[in-house]
């Protein structure tokens, strides 16, 4: 909530922003006052009344539009002296998904998050957590060629993680793991091989990294998330399939932290359990060998 502030300090800070705001455009009175279709004079007066009167809404408005700041910033509404549109642009992104196993701008945000926690609801198991024959599996038919080129670079990727010092929680739906276990839905025709193996994958990663790695299971019977990944205090994104939408303004960041805790706190199966659910599964789909 803003603060009251008395008629004669607004006034005197609305002379201060005018000034600053000039300063930092280096645009002269007389310039100025052409722009906003005031005399030289009534410039200065804007900039020296030591009273505790306010210019008019007609020229607040100039002023904020001919220096390319926001009228609530020169009237100390705001302590943020950008535009509302501007605001909203630098909040919310929106980036090109393309189905590819390498994205360079998530790598981006990772490593600009990189010492922070990572909080991630992926939509199927992590790419970069996955072998790479289960990588093959899923997107060769896609890549084609490029395939081997990207699987090195997604487990470049892990190499940096491992080395990030960012503490990564993963929460997915309990189905996620059964289905990938017994290979329905998503995962239909996956050999129990290359499943074997993943799961015997994961049981490593869980060993060599955690508590630095944590993975949780959450029922999605009474829970749900859409895949999104929080990138400490920095920025959340969402995947919505085509593209990323990114926000990078603290009251949203917090709203979805506070809902990756739920996930966590209500979690069926714990960081630590969830090496002890990966061996039941694995010896679940053992004796169908």
């Amino acid at each position: 909530m803003q603060d009251k502030i008395d008629k004669r300090d607004r006034a005197a800070q609305f002379r201060l922003r005018l000034a600053r705001a000039m300063e930092e455009r280096q645009i002269s009175r007389s310039a100025f006052a052409r722009q906003i279709g005031v005399d030289r004079s009534t410039v200065s007066q804007l900039l020296t009344d030591h009273g505790a009167r306010l210019p008019n809404a007609h020229v607040v408005g100039s002023c904020a539009t001919a220096l390319g700041v926001s009228a609530d910033w020169l009237l100390s509404l705001s302590d943020r002296p950008e535009s509302a549109a501007e605001l909203l642009a630098l909040s919310l992104s929106m980036t090109e998904a393309p189905r590819a196993l390498v994205d360079e701008r998530i790598f981006e945000w990772h490593q600009e998050a990189a010492g922070y926690k990572i909080r991630y609801v992926p939509a199927t198991l992590p790419d970069m957590l996955k072998t790479r024959t289960v990588l093959e599996w899923e997107y060769a038919p896609h890549l084609g060629r490029t395939a081997d080129q990207a699987i090195g670079a997604s487990e470049d990727r892990l190499t940096w993680m491992r080395s990030a010092q960012s503490d990564y929680e993963i929460a997915m739906p309990m189905y996620e793991i059964d289905s990938f276990a017994h290979a329905t839905g998503y995962y239909q025709g996956l050999s129990l091989r290359k499943r074997l193996d993943q799961i015997d994958h994961l049981l490593e990663l869980c060993e060599q990294l955690y508590p630095r790695l944590r993975i949780y299971l959450f029922d999605a019977k009474r829970l749900y998330s859409a895949p999104v990944t929080i990138f400490g205090p920095l920025l959340c994104v969402f995947y919505a399939g085509s593209h990323y939408m990114a926000f990078r303004d603290r009251d949203r960041i917090e709203i979805f932290s506070r809902h990756f805790d739920t996930l966590v706190r209500e979690a069926v199966v714990t960081a630590r359990d969830f090496p002890d659910h990966l061996q039941q599964l694995r010896a679940a789909i053992s004796r169908d060998m």
